[in-house]
Parts: structure tokens; sequence; C-alpha cells
């Protein structure tokens, strides 16, 4: 019964403080080796920017059960083992993202534990059931190893971003039926509580889920539907507060002196009011992402819950490149946005973090830089606004894999020391 006790007393404690505050994050060598890729073949600016991105910590993508245990930087195991070799450890972030039939409204990011498999190994989304067996592999073969390897470094502080895009595509996505089916939907409502309870048994781990980002979630009937459903989940207590903007283009914007400042044609000479995604024109007060903290933070306050954000600056430093701010996948024109900081401008903001790396590529062209089919192709990557989709540009890989193109368009277009409006 102490023993209990004295774990929920530590988790609490530890949840009450900024894991960022130390200022002190874990650079991966594995990163700052592709960058070396691309800095070898670099010039001018470009170059020196690459560079200065070799000291600049970023979170570390657990996207597969293979990347938990074994040796080198690749893995969990071996960031946490490299990481407690220093003193003092610093601060490691990972991204939890490997739910049963994950990131259900897209293509190119579905995970490697389905639901139900169709005869050639990929996620029948389409099929329904309790989603029972695909739990199960999640729990044992994902997150019970996960748990088990983090308490064995104890002394590393660890922040831990849980699965993207899951309960924001709950939320919205019900009309898909990759979504809405009674599959998708018991594994995205049983997996990320269990998760989430595991993870809050260890004292050196804090939470943040993720919460999308305002060009998403920040119209008032999207966020009434993803509050009612994270307050149903009963996981609250057991984490930090939201992750927003996560491998998403939102700028963060100067905040407002309050939620819909900028509405109804209101004051738009204020700096605040800047909104290249135009969303206050069609009532969405979070057109940058510190108004959409303030919304998120207004909406869970009412049920008296006090978030607070991380927000992921890895590529939003140029806010109006995008024709069409629903694309998503490898921006031309995107900038690196501000470096690791917890200077921000906004209320229970406890960090900017590069939560997406620069340089990993979103997902792959039709055809992929080899001139094979990609089997994992999603419409998006071919978006007006992907690279890849106009004439003379290289395609690009799968997913996580390293894109020398766009790094060094991220590079060329970095602010990651100021912010444009």
């Amino acid at each position: 019964m102490y023993t209990c006790l004295l774990v929920v007393l530590l988790a609490v404690a530890a949840i009450a403080q900024n894991p960022f505050s130390s200022g002190h994050f874990y650079v991966n060598p594995s990163y700052q080796a592709e960058l070396d890729s691309s800095i070898s073949s670099a010039s001018g600016t470009v170059k020196s920017t690459l560079q200065s991105m070799r000291n600049i910590a970023s979170a570390y993508w657990i996207d597969v059960m293979a990347k938990i245990t074994g040796t080198g930087t690749k893995t969990v195991e071996g960031i946490l083992t490299d990481a407690a070799s220093k003193n003092p450890a610093p601060t490691v972030v990972f991204i939890v993202y490997d739910l049963p039939n994950r990131d259900c409204h897209a293509k190119a990011s579905n995970g490697e534990i389905c639901c139900y498999n169709n005869s050639d190994g990929t996620c029948n989304y389409e099929q329904t059931g309790d989603c029972a067996e695909g739990i199960q592999r999640y729990k044992t073969q994902y997150i019970d190893p996960l748990v088990k390897t983090l308490a064995r470094f104890t002394k590393v502080p660890v922040v831990a971003i849980i699965e993207p895009d899951s309960l924001p595509n709950l939320a919205t996505n019900q009309a898909d039926n990759h979504c809405g089916n009674s599959a998708t939907t018991a594994a995205y409502k049983q997996g990320i509580p269990y998760a989430v309870n595991q993870l809050a048994t260890l004292k050196n781990v804090v939470q943040y889920l993720d919460g999308a980002h305002g060009g998403w979630l920040g119209w008032p009937n999207n966020m009434q539907q993803f509050v009612s459903l994270v307050q149903g989940m009963n996981i609250l207590s057991k984490v930090r507060g939201f992750a927003t903007n996560t491998a998403n283009y939102q700028p963060i914007g100067i905040p407002c002196p309050s939620v819909g400042y900028c509405l109804n044609g209101q004051n738009q000479n204020n700096p605040c009011c800047s909104d290249p995604c135009k969303l206050s024109s069609q009532y969405n007060p979070a057109h940058n992402e510190m108004n959409y903290v303030q919304e998120l933070h207004q909406s869970f306050s009412q049920g008296g819950y006090t978030p607070y954000f991380v927000i992921d600056t890895g590529r939003n430093g140029i806010p109006n490149m995008r024709a069409d701010c629903a694309n998503w996948c490898n921006i031309r024109g995107a900038g690196i946005g501000l470096s690791p900081t917890t200077k921000t401008n906004g209320t229970n903001v406890d960090a900017y973090y590069w939560l997406k790396t620069p340089g990993e590529s979103d997902g792959c062209t039709q055809d992929l830089p080899s001139g094979s089919a990609c089997a994992r192709f999603d419409s998006f990557c071919g978006s007006a606004d992907s690279i890849g989709s106009k004439s003379g540009e290289p395609r690009a890989p799968v997913a996580g894999n390293w894109f020398d193109y766009e790094v060094k368009q991220l590079a060329s277009n970095a602010h990651m020391s100021d912010i444009l409006l």
C-alpha cells in the first residue's frame, strides 16, 4: 500500500515541474551523422546552418517495436545508455507512436500493429471488431518493453509525447470509417490509457498528450469533441499537458489578449491577429499556436485541469508558404523554426522543441527515389505544396527516411532565433 502511494506521489511531483527547465537536452549522434551526410554536399549559408543544427536537440520517434532495445543511438536503450553516461544526464524526448491502426486518416505513416491484417500484411482499416489481438500486442510487445527499458535508466530525465494524431482523429474523423469503426476506436481508447498509466509509474518520465494544432482542433466544435474525449479517458492526472503542432507548420505567432480576439474581423491591426491560413475568417480563433494553446488552456481549465504545453518548432520558421494549409507532407518552402528553448512568449508553455526531426521525410512521392512505386503513397504527399510534385524536384523517400533536398531547403529558410508573423 505504502509503495503504491509513494509511486503516485512521485508521479504527481514529476508532472508538477517543467521537465525542460534544465535547458540541457540530448543531441543524438545518429541525427548528427544524418546531418553530416547533407553537410558534405552543402555550401554557403545552408552549410553553416546545417552545421549549427548538429548541436541542437530533437525528439526521437519510437515508431516501431524494433527501436526499443539494442545498441547504438537508433534505439531507446542505446540513447538512454548514451545519455546516462553524461554528467549531468540530458533530458531525452521520445515520441511514443505505434498504436494499432495508427494514423487512421493517413497512409504515409500507418504503423506495424494492426487490429486486423490484409493478406499482404497491411492493416485492414475497414474491418470492425474489438481489436483485442492488436491491443494485446501493443501492450505486451511495445509499451511493456518500453517501460521496462526506461525503468533501467531512472537518472535520465525523459519526456514522452503520446501518440501523435490519434485522439484528434477520434475527435474529428468519425465519418472516416478507418477512424470511426469499432476496431480503431477500441485501439485508441484502450491503448492510450494503458500507455499513459504504465509510463506514469516511472518517476523520471513526464508525459504530454498530442493535441494536434490550431488548424485542426481550433474550431469550437472540434475543440469540444476533443476535450470531451480526453476527459472521458481519466488520464489527465497522469500527464502534464499537451504537445501541439507536432510535425506541422502552424506559426507560433503572438498571443492575443483573449480567445476569439480576432474573430468577426476585429482587431486586425494587432500583430497577434496575423493569420496566414485565414483561419479567423472561418471562425477559428487558433490562427497561431500561441492562440491555440490559450484556447486549449481555457477549454480544459473549465473542467478543473490546468494543462502545460510544448510546441513543435521543427519546421514552422516560415508562416505562409502553403497554398492550402490542409497540406502537411514535405512542404515546399518550409523553414526550420525556433531552436528548443524554455524562453517562450505564452502562459503555461513549457518549451518550444523540435518534435518532428528536421530532415526526416513525412512520406513518399508516388515513385520512390529508386524509381519503384511507393506502396505507402498518400495523396497528400502529391499535393501542390509537396516537394516532388513539381517538375525538376527530387522524389521523396518513405516516412522517416532522410530527405537531403528537404533538409537543405529547411536550412535555407531557417528562423531559429526569431519569429516571423
